[in-house]
């Protein structure tokens, strides 16, 4: 895990040297096996069926947000918003109902968290 450091509402250094990737950035975010984002998020350039309207469509969010607070809600959510259901990413320690087999292993790796935030910037 590489450590990171939450200043004013966001995550302003990459967890990586090398750039997101947009292409592998979206590939995470349609996939059902990593991100998994269109069981609640509508995005417009998906291509895929999203499953639900739980929250905010993504079109324009990286426009919004900017990296940093991207990358935060990301890594982990709730430090955004509590009450939220989205799960923390890239945060390993103090979750709960892990199943025995994923404690400590993030659900995304820190390049995937990258390469995500570069797909969500390049959302028209």
């Amino acid at each position: 895990m590489v450590p990171y450091r939450v200043e004013k509402g966001e995550i302003r250094t990459p967890l990586t040297r090398e750039p997101g990737d947009v292409v592998r950035g979206r590939a995470a975010v349609i996939s059902r096996d990593a991100g998994n984002c269109l069981l609640c998020h509508a995005v417009a350039d998906a291509g895929e069926r999203f499953m639900g309207n739980l929250a905010p469509p993504l079109v324009g969010v990286g426009e919004r947000l900017g990296a940093g607070k991207l990358r935060l809600r990301i890594v982990d959510s709730s430090r955004v918003n509590r009450a939220t259901i989205m799960p923390a990413y890239y945060r390993v320690q103090g979750l709960n109902q892990v199943a025995s087999a994923y404690r400590g292993q993030p659900i995304l790796s820190a390049q995937q968290v990258e390469d995500v935030v570069a797909y969500l910037l390049a959302l028209p």
